[in-house]
């Protein structure tokens, strides 16, 4: 009974996974890089928001880097994306995804890191097999672009504690959208900049479903934002550069039709300590420190 037992609990640790998908590439040649993967992405039916090289600024600001080079990629799939968005409010969560590509100090591999779609679907509530198929593609382009990458998992995550996504509606006063989008917007960006966060992306996801003639817009508008705080990117790669999978985060914007409310949301950081599980005492401070400064400027604008 005890060797049987031993059994199931090998075969359970050898099965499980985490949320983060990371991709190992042996680059002692340096051939792939981060503009050399956007590329791949691109030619995969991928749309780019950002690649945001990091190097320059962690240096710039605390002296030294990790890592050989260090970007955080953005991006979505052109066609399915807006299919499912158009669908569940929610995608918009990861419209775009975050990418993490990274290559430490005198390591010969790079490093491809991506949220699981379970882990989005776990993030979002979204159910739907369209999921699958953008994570299809996107190991396809890796698989593509380096055939000697390697798959693996981050570690199985812990429960988190807290509400995975954070969310405020604001109720809208008489107004044409265009105004209300204005206004609402315009008291977010002047939000975010004195507590730190910067705001390296911004998509018109309306935009994007105007594209497709067949999709259904349920929105007055919708739009996303890229936003990343450095002094927290740079404390949790130390220990924990998977964890680019989640940066910068996007906060979703949007207004449905004939609704007078107005709904702004993001994934939180108890996905970083979760999925991550980041540990490192700094990085945890930090990471409490921008929930709670991301949290107070939603307050103010939705109150």
């Amino acid at each position: 009974m005890k060797k049987i037992l031993l059994s199931v609990i090998l075969s359970a640790s050898l099965y499980a996974q985490g949320d983060i998908r990371i991709f190992d590439i042996e680059n002692s040649d340096g051939k792939i890089t981060a503009e050399t993967i956007e590329e791949g992405l691109k030619s995969s039916g991928f749309t780019i928001g950002v690649n945001s090289e990091m190097n320059r600024p962690f240096t710039k600001q605390f002296g030294k880097s990790d890592f050989k080079s260090f970007n955080l990629i953005t991006a979505f799939h052109t066609k399915l994306s807006p299919e499912l968005i158009s669908k569940y409010p929610n995608m918009g969560l990861f419209t775009p995804m975050s990418i993490g590509v990274y290559q430490a100090n005198n390591a010969n591999s790079i490093h491809i890191a991506t949220l699981t779609s379970d882990a989005q679907s776990k993030i979002t509530g979204i159910k739907d097999a369209k999921l699958k198929l953008i994570e299809k593609d996107l190991v396809s382009a890796v698989k593509k672009l380096a055939p000697n990458a390697t798959q693996r998992y981050s570690q199985e995550s812990i429960k988190a504690d807290k509400p995975l996504v954070t969310s405020y509606k604001a109720t809208t006063q008489n107004g044409k959208p265009a105004e209300l989008k204005e206004q609402f917007e315009m008291s977010l960006e002047s939000g975010f900049e004195p507590k730190g966060f910067v705001m390296p992306a911004y998509m018109n996801v309306t935009d994007e479903l105007a594209k497709d003639k067949k999709l259904k817009n349920p929105y007055d508008f919708y739009d996303t934002y890229s936003i990343c705080k450095l002094e927290v990117i740079y404390n949790v790669v130390k220990t924990r550069p998977e964890a680019s999978a989640f940066a910068p985060c996007t906060t979703m914007v949007y207004k449905k039709k004939k609704e007078n409310k107005i709904v702004v949301a993001f994934p939180s950081v108890y996905n970083w300590l979760s999925s991550a599980i980041v540990k490192d005492e700094e990085a945890t401070r930090v990471l409490n420190k921008a929930q709670n400064d991301f949290e107070n400027v939603l307050q103010e604008i939705t109150e």
